[in-house]
């Protein structure tokens, strides 16, 4: 059985070690080593991105949890582009993570689901989100859910720029 709630400051040091080995599952193989460690060095640890957002109340985290274990979550906040495609009254999906050992369990469609109803309590008229171009399972989650592809964002991972495609759900 799987248990969701509302992630809190001290699941932070859980929720990171999942996402950096999700992370690294999925895409240390698409750059150079230094690029890679220079992502993760930024990203992940006490104090990496993911644990400042988990305490800035810009960002909402939900995780899903098999008996007491981070097997997901998902990350809600504001958008971070520049101009890339318009953003007015929308929120981001900044991550929507699952251990590999909980794919096809439900997890990441009741975290997508988790994120729809926050966004449509706030009002919020579509959620956007990144996917690398060559994630080609998340890709075909998303456009399974209804997210389309609206335009591109260049990702840095260290000094490597991949192309991630921005994509929205209107609600």
């Amino acid at each position: 059985m799987i248990d969701y709630r509302n992630a809190v400051a001290t699941d932070g040091a859980a929720i990171d070690e999942m996402a950096r080995r999700v992370w690294l599952a999925t895409f240390a193989h698409s750059a150079p080593p230094a690029d890679i460690d220079a992502y993760v060095a930024n990203a992940y640890g006490p104090a990496g991105t993911l644990r400042r957002h988990l305490a800035d109340p810009a960002y909402d985290f939900q995780v899903a949890l098999k008996d007491g274990v981070v097997v997901g979550y998902c990350k809600l906040g504001p958008t971070f582009f520049d101009g890339e495609v318009p953003t007015a009254g929308t929120i981001h999906l900044h991550q929507l993570y699952v251990d590999p050992a909980a794919h096809g369990s439900g997890v990441a469609p009741a975290l997508l689901d988790w994120a729809k109803g926050l966004a449509r309590r706030r009002g919020t008229p579509a959620i956007l989100l990144t996917v690398w171009e060559g994630n080609d399972r998340a890709r075909a989650f998303y456009a399974k859910h209804g997210f389309v592809h609206v335009g591109d964002y260049a990702f840095q991972t260290g000094s490597q720029i991949d192309r991630d495609l921005i994509m929205r759900l209107d609600l």
